[in-house]
């Protein structure tokens, strides 16, 4: 299938609004998602039935020439092999008309697209985590969900309203005149819109190809290295030598008094157990709901302000280098984990991406993971051998600099955005010039700390390091520093 592509000088952007449906309206949601759901488990089963049978077939010693054949997981074949069980099989024979066709055909695709992303990772053509077999989804865990690509789809007149197939108009909770005016300019174009149930309520998500103009940012010759943290969220060092701090709003943190209260109401209520059958009483389905509340509520408060911060940032500096952080090895730090995932360092790296690109045009830069922004003087460029966390206070041995970790390793990020090779997006990449490739003398020095259980040729279980590990232990300066301004 031919992918879209926007024309020129429009992006694919979506429009996400919270709705207030009626309690008919809400029945009708939740039909459709479960029609989904209900498609997509159809689809799984109908393809692996082959799969196992072509597995029975070949423990009978029956030849791979006489076999079942395999069925087709293309989303056509699917669509075709559905509509022709829909009206002989009972799960589906006194229900299906109820529904938009969409609803099924959402989850057809989703399963389409699931046996392919299997596909691709058995054979080694899908980056990422390996994928498994496609499972069927439990009416209590999923997530309900329909989208819809034909039939009326339109952001009404009054600005107050939605219509969608079948589902009717309805009440947005919040005006949509961001949308409404740009389809009324003609600026703007609907292609598909989803509903979805999260945070406690319903929300459509209309994919729209906007025009979008480039918008000079306010800064264009300005760089800035973005340093991020725990105990302050972000450093922002620019070339002008300007060191800006934006504290760590801490909403989960500040929310655990009323969500341990919430937890110690739940716990005393009469909850559901699955080994004896046993339904949840209305007063625990009240209490756990409130203690939901608590949680959508950290939720929006945490995307709100990573959207302030990544917005402001982009509108401003002409080139942002930011950290390529292992987000998911720093959550197996127990003590930190709760932090860094409330911090969303990785949501800041996300929205800068396609925040600087699409509105702005300008420059990201992500610096090389093992780049030593911490350890590197930004005066000098010495790197030191060691530089424990808890230490948060910078002082150069070689210069006598005297500064604050966080500023430290912010100047550095800043100064790479000139070492950066133009055009690789990377500082510190292995394939750009010498250089660039590593910043200021620094060195892929992290290591494990263990040795390693199994003992090796010349080394009696890791004891003894390589020569070129030796010398890492000893602080080194760079020939030629880099410098901000």
């Amino acid at each position: 299938m031919k992918k879209f592509r926007p024309q020129p000088g429009f992006v694919v952007q979506a429009f996400r609004f919270a709705l207030d449906p009626g309690a008919s309206q809400e029945t009708a949601l939740r039909s459709h998602c479960g029609a989904a759901r209900a498609a997509y488990n159809w689809a799984v089963g109908w393809v692996t039935a082959s799969w196992w049978q072509r597995r029975a077939e070949e423990t009978y010693g029956i030849p791979e020439e006489s076999l079942t054949g395999w069925r087709p997981w293309s989303l056509p074949s699917l669509r075709k092999a559905f509509n022709e069980a829909k009206h002989t099989d009972p799960r589906f024979s006194a229900w299906w008309e109820e529904n938009s066709k969409e609803a099924y055909s959402t989850g057809l695709a989703n399963a389409s697209s699931a046996f392919d992303n299997y596909a691709k990772s058995k054979n080694g053509k899908r980056k990422g985590a390996r994928m498994g077999v496609p499972r069927f989804k439990s009416k209590r865990k999923v997530r309900l969900a329909c989208r819809f690509t034909t039939g009326t789809i339109r952001v009404d007149a009054d600005g107050r309203h939605v219509t969608l197939p079948r589902l009717g108009t309805i009440r947005t909770h919040e005006p949509t005149v961001k949308l409404l005016g740009r389809v009324q300019a003609g600026t703007a174009r609907i292609l598909s819109a989803t509903v979805r149930h999260e945070r406690g309520r319903w929300f459509a998500s209309f994919q729209v190809e906007v025009k979008r103009d480039i918008v000079r940012v306010a800064r264009p010759d300005v760089a800035v290295g973005i340093d991020l943290g725990v105990k302050t969220l972000a450093v922002m060092a620019d070339s002008t030598g300007e060191i800006r701090t934006v504290a760590n709003p801490g909403h989960y943190d500040a929310a655990r008094k009323r969500l341990r209260r919430a937890s110690r109401t739940v716990s005393r209520r009469q909850g559901p157990d699955r080994r004896t059958g046993q339904k949840p009483s209305r007063r625990w389905e009240k209490a756990n709901a409130a203690r939901n509340r608590v949680h959508h509520r950290v939720a929006n408060l945490r995307e709100d302000a990573l959207h302030k911060l990544t917005t402001a940032v982009a509108a401003e500096y002409g080139t942002v280098v930011v950290e390529d952080l292992n987000v998911a090895g720093m959550l197996r730090n127990r003590p930190l984990a709760r932090r860094i995932a409330d911090a969303g360092f990785g949501e800041i790296r996300r929205q800068l991406a396609y925040k600087t690109g699409q509105r702005h045009a300008t420059r990201l830069v992500a610096a090389d993971r093992w780049y030593p922004s911490s350890k590197t003087c930004s005066g000098c460029g010495a790197v030191k051998a060691k530089l424990p966390l808890h230490v948060r206070t910078f002082e150069c041995d070689a210069c006598g600099l005297v500064t604050g970790r966080d500023d430290n390793a912010a100047l550095n990020l800043a100064a790479l955005a000139a070492a950066c090779t133009t055009g690789t997006g990377v500082a510190g990449d292995q394939d750009t010039a010498p250089a660039a490739s590593k910043p200021r003398g620094a060195d892929r020095k992290t290591r494990a700390t263990r040795p390693r259980r199994t003992a090796e040729a010349g080394r009696a279980g890791g004891a003894t390091l390589p020569h070129q590990r030796q010398t890492e232990t000893r602080d080194r300066t760079q020939a030629e520093a880099l410098t901000l301004w």
